[in-house]
C-alpha cells in the first residue's frame, strides 16, 4: 500500500512541476494549474484494497433486479457514498419485469431427456457453490409449451434466414437454434419468430467463448459445457409497459397482451446441453465459407442443419399479470457545484446482474465508487466543483437498460436543459487495457484527461499506454492516426438513453483483458475475476482516478470543453462512408456537405474565441452561465421529437444502434437506414432533414460564439 502511494505520489508531482504545466481546453492558464493540482489529488483515492473489499461484497451473491439481494446492493452504495460525504438518494420505479415460473427444454426424439439447464458449482470458487443461481432464462421471452422439430439457424442473424431459404429450409413450424454472437439476442428472437419458429434456443459455442478459445474455468478463464448467458430479448429500452414515460408508481401502462415483446419461448443454454441436441442431427450439411463466415462452430461433430430427426420440447411460463411487476431503485450520489450548481455531470453504470456479476457490471460500480470517494475526499478538504457531480447506480439495465431509462425519462426536461456530459462504466476493469468511446465532441478531451492518470500496470500515463498498443481500441472511431483510437457509440448499455435517446454527449471507457468467457453466467464471480479478470484490481483503482478526472474537468471547465469542429469533420467523414451509394441525389448530398462543412467551421470560430476569452480578464459568472447553456443545446440539434423511422426511442441522428444488429452502431442511421431499404426518395428526404439538423446545431455554435464576445 506505502510503496503505491508512492509511485501515485510521485507521478502526481511530476504533473505539478513546469515542465509538465499545460493548457486544458476550457480552462484558464491559473485554472488549469489548480485543475492539474486537483487530478492529482484525486488520484491519490482509489485504492486497490477498498475496490477489493466493495467487489466482494457486492458480487458475493447473485443480485438479479428486483430481488432482495439487489436492494442490499443499493442500500451498500448509499451507505459507503454518505460516509464518504456525498448527498445521497434512491429513486424508486415499478416496472414489468416477469420471472420465470418453470423452464423446460427436453429432447423427445431420437431419445428422451430433459436437460439439465443448471450451473454446476466450480471447485475452489464458493460464490458457485451458493443455492441461489438464478436459473437460465431470457428475460421478456414469450410463454409456451410446444414441440418441433430442430433446425439450426448459425447466428440467427437476418443473412443467415436468407441463406436458409435459398437452400429450401424453413423453420416455421420447428424449434430454431441459434448461436450466441454478432448479433444481440433480441434481434435473434425477434427473426426466429418473424420467420415462423415456434421456439428459440440459444447456447454459447465453444468457438465463441469455450474450449476452442482457450481453457475453460477453472483451468482459464472461457465458459465451461454448462455455462449459461442469460440476458434480456426486449429490442426496445425501458419498461415495454411505458414506452416514452416514465414508470412511476401510478403511471399509465400499456396492456400486457399487446407489449412489443417476443411472443414465442426462448431458452439459453450451453454447449454441452447444444452437443446432446445437435450430435444426432441431420439433413444437410451446414453451408462452408472461409473464416468466421462459415456455419460450423466448435463443437466435435459436423454440424448440420436438420432433418427432422431430432425434436425438442421447449416450455417456459412466465409471471404474469400483477407479479409480473417489481420495484426497482437508482441510487445517487451527489456533490453540488459552487457556481453552476444546475449544470450536472453524471457518471453511472448498472449494479444489477445475472449472477454475481463481478464483471458485469459490479467492475463499472466500484469504479464509479472509487471515483465517488476521491471526489468525497476533497470535499472534506473543502474542495467543491464549479457544477453538479451525480455518481450514479442504474437497476434493471440487464433488463433493457430499464433503471436509467425510465430516470431519463422521469427528468427529460431537466436533463436537456442542464446535463453537460454523460460517461458510463459498464464491464469497466476486467484487465488493465485501456479503451473508450464516445461523441466526437467530447474524444479530445478524454484523450487529455488520461495523460495525466497514471496507468494500472507501469509508471505511465493511461494515454502512453494506450498510444503505445496497451488498449482495447474501439469499434470504428473518429481518431485520426496519430491518436489512440475511439470507438463510437451504438447500444447495449446506458449511455442508450441520455445519447441516443436526449443527445447529451456521452463516453464511455474501461479496462479490459482476456478474461472473458463467463458473460452472463453464475461462473461471473470475484474468484474469477482475481484468477483471470484484474487480478490485483489494478485496473479497478486505474478506472476510478479515470473518472475522477474526467468528471473533475467536465465540472471545473470554466467552458465546457465541447470539440464542435472535431464533431463537424467527423460528421462529414460519416457522411462519405454513408452516401456512397449512387442511388442519392447529388445535389442533397453536397448540400448536407456543405453543412458539415459550416458546422466545423463554426466549432472552430468558437475554439478561437473560447481560447481569447481564457487569456484575458476573468469572464463573468454570468457571461459563462450563457455560454455554456448555449453550448448545451448544440448536440440536442441533432435529435428530432420523433426519432428514427420504426425506431422512435432513437432519436440521435449521428448514431444509433443497428436495427439488425443491437450491439453495433449505425452512422448518420436515418439516412443509412432508408439506403439500407432500398428507398432512395426517402434516403434524399433523410438526407435533407439531416442537413437542417446540422444547420440547427451550426447556429446554436454561432450563438455561443457571439454570446462569448
Amino acid at each position: 500500500m506505502r510503496q503505491r502511494l508512492l509511485l501515485i505520489a510521485c507521478f502526481a508531482a511530476s504533473l505539478a512541476t513546469p515542465a509538465a504545466a499545460q493548457q486544458i481546453a476550457g480552462f484558464s492558464a491559473a485554472d488549469a494549474t489548480r485543475e492539474l493540482a486537483l487530478d492529482a489529488r484525486l488520484q491519490l483515492v482509489p485504492d486497490t484494497m477498498s475496490a477489493r473489499v466493495f467487489t466482494h461484497v457486492l458480487a458475493g451473491k447473485p443480485h438479479v433486479a428486483g430481488t432482495p439481494a439487489q436492494i442490499e446492493t443499493a442500500n451498500y452504495v448509499l451507505t459507503q457514498m454518505k460516509s464518504w460525504g456525498l448527498d445521497t438518494s434512491r429513486v424508486a420505479f415499478r416496472v414489468y419485469m416477469p420471472y420465470h415460473d418453470s423452464t423446460i427444454v427436453e429432447r423427445i426424439t431420437p431419445t428422451r431427456q430433459r436437460l439439465d439447464l443448471s450451473e454446476p458449482p466450480i471447485v475452489g470458487d464458493p460464490t458457485t457453490a451458493l443455492p441461489n443461481q438464478w436459473p437460465a432464462m431470457n428475460g421478456n421471452s414469450g410463454a409456451g409449451d410446444v414441440t418441433a422439430p430442430l433446425v439450426y439457424v448459425n447466428y440467427g442473424l437476418p443473412t443467415d434466414y436468407q441463406r436458409l431459404d435459398s437452400l429450401g429450409i424453413s423453420v416455421k413450424g420447428k424449434v430454431a437454434i441459434a448461436r450466441y454472437g454478432q448479433s444481440f439476442r433480441g434481434i435473434k428472437a425477434r427473426e426466429a419468430e418473424s420467420h415462423g419458429a415456434v421456439a428459440l434456443l440459444i447456447y454459447s459455442d465453444p468457438q465463441d467463448d469455450g474450449f476452442v478459445r482457450g481453457p475453460v474455468y477453472p483451468e482459464g478463464p472461457y465458459r465451461p459445457a454448462q455455462g449459461v448467458q442469460r440476458g434480456s430479448i426486449y429490442n426496445g429500452d425501458g419498461d415495454p409497459t411505458t414506452p416514452g414515460w416514465a414508470s412511476t408508481a401510478n403511471a399509465r401502462r400499456v396492456p400486457e397482451d399487446s407489449l412489443d415483446v417476443a411472443h414465442i419461448p426462448v431458452v439459453p443454454i450451453g454447449y454441452g446441453n447444444a452437443d446432446s441436441l445437435m450430435k444426432d442431427m441431420g439433413g444437410p450439411a451446414v453451408p462452408s465459407s472461409a473464416g468466421r463466415g462459415g456455419w460450423q462452430g466448435g463443437m466435435t461433430f459436423p454440424y448440420h442443419l436438420g432433418d427432422g430427426s431430432v425434436k425438442v420440447r421447449v416450455a417456459v411460463w412466465p409471471q404474469r399479470g400483477a407479479k409480473a411487476y417489481k420495484n426497482i431503485y437508482d441510487t445517487f450520489g451527489t456533490i453540488r457545484g459552487s457556481e453552476f450548481p444546475n449544470e450536472m455531470v453524471i457518471i453511472g453504470g448498472h449494479r444489477d446482474a445475472w449472477g454475481p456479476g463481478a464483471d458485469d457490471n459490479v467492475s463499472g460500480t466500484v469504479s464509479i465508487m472509487e471515483a465517488a470517494h476521491a471526489w468525497g475526499d476533497a470535499l472534506k478538504a473543502g474542495i467543491r466543483p464549479k457544477r453538479t457531480i451525480v455518481f450514479a447506480t442504474w437497476d434493471a439495465e440487464e433488463w433493457g437498460l430499464v433503471g436509467s431509462t425510465e430516470w431519463v425519462e422521469l427528468k427529460s426536461q431537466e436533463l436537456k436543459a442542464d446535463a453537460v456530459a454523460y460517461i458510463n462504466e459498464d464491464e469497466s476493469a476486467a484487465g488493465t487495457n485501456f479503451s473508450a468511446s464516445g461523441t466526437a465532441s467530447l474524444q479530445g478531451m478524454l484523450r487529455d484527461a488520461t495523460k495525466v492518470v497514471r496507468a494500472p500496470v507501469d509508471t505511465g500515463s493511461v494515454y502512453a499506454r494506450w498510444s503505445s498498443g496497451g488498449g482495447r481500441g474501439g469499434r470504428g472511431g473518429a481518431a485520426p492516426s496519430a491518436e489512440p483510437r475511439m470507438g463510437d457509440l451504438g447500444g447495449g448499455s446506458d449511455f442508450g438513453a441520455f445519447y441516443n435517446g436526449l443527445g447529451i454527449p456521452s463516453l464511455e471507457f474501461g479496462f479490459g483483458g482476456s478474461g472473458g468467457g463467463i458473460y452472463h453466467s453464475a461462473y461471473d464471480t470475484y474468484t474469477h475475476m482475481e484468477r483471470f479478470g484484474d487480478p490485483g484490481y489494478l485496473g479497478h483503482a486505474a478506472a476510478g482516478r479515470v473518472g475522477a478526472v474526467l468528471v473533475g474537468r467536465l465540472a471545473d471547465a470554466d467552458i465546457i470543453p465541447y470539440d464542435f469542429s472535431a464533431l463537424g469533420a467527423y460528421l462529414g467523414q460519416l457522411l462519405q462512408r454513408v452516401t456512397r451509394d449512387p442511388s442519392l441525389d447529388a445535389a442533397g448530398v453536397a448540400d448536407a456537405s456543405l453543412a458539415m462543412a459550416q458546422f466545423d467551421s463554426a466549432g472552430r470560430r468558437f475554439d478561437a474565441a473560447r481560447d481569447a476569452a481564457l487569456t484575458g480578464a476573468p469572464l463573468a459568472a454570468t457571461r459563462l452561465a450563457k455560454v455554456n447553456a448555449d453550448l448545451r443545446k448544440v448536440e440536442l440539434q441533432l435529435t428530432r421529437p420523433q426519432g428514427l423511422v420504426g425506431r422512435p426511442f432513437m432519436k440521435n441522428l449521428v448514431f444509433a444502434s443497428d436495427r439488425d444488429n443491437g450491439y453495433a452502431n449505425i452512422a448518420l442511421p436515418s439516412v443509412a437506414e432508408a439506403l439500407r431499404d432500398h428507398n432512395a426518395t426517402l434516403a434524399g428526404k433523410e438526407l435533407s432533414d439531416l442537413a437542417a439538423h446540422v444547420r440547427a446545431a451550426t447556429a446554436a455554435v454561432n450563438t455561443a460564439t457571439s454570446d462569448l464576445r
